[in-house]
């Protein structure tokens, strides 16, 4: 004798372990992506930074021929910017900060530099 068993009508669709499997899946490939993807972005403030300070150190140079010597740290960027167009304008660094100016320099007779992303020098 065959005892009849209720035969439940199987579903159509995914089970959890189905939907866990493609949702590490994704995580993954974000994680990759991202890891790939963000350092780039730092990598272009960089080259902004860079830009940045190349045509401020050229507005520098300017005043210096102009006025026979580079603005003091008190005087700070500001007189390239206000004083005769030595500038259009004064950008702040990609991070959002002023840049930072000495004359004398360490490195030179005028310096022009940024902390970067953590505000710290070094």
């Amino acid at each position: 004798m065959r005892t009849e068993q209720k035969k439940r009508p199987r579903r159509n669709g995914f089970t959890l372990v189905e939907l866990m499997v493609v949702i590490v899946i994704i995580g993954l490939l974000a994680t990759i992506v991202a890891l790939n993807v963000l350092p780039s972005g730092d990598t272009a403030r960089i080259q902004k930074a860079k830009a940045d300070i190349a045509t401020i150190e050229n507005g520098l140079e300017l005043y210096r021929l102009q006025l026979g010597s580079y603005p003091t740290t008190a005087q700070g960027l500001a007189a390239r910017y206000q004083r005769g167009g030595y500038l259009k304008r004064l950008p702040n660094d990609p991070w959002g900060k002023p840049y930072l100016y000495a004359s004398p320099g360490q490195h030179g007779e005028a310096d022009v530099w940024t902390y970067g992303a953590d505000g710290v020098e070094g």
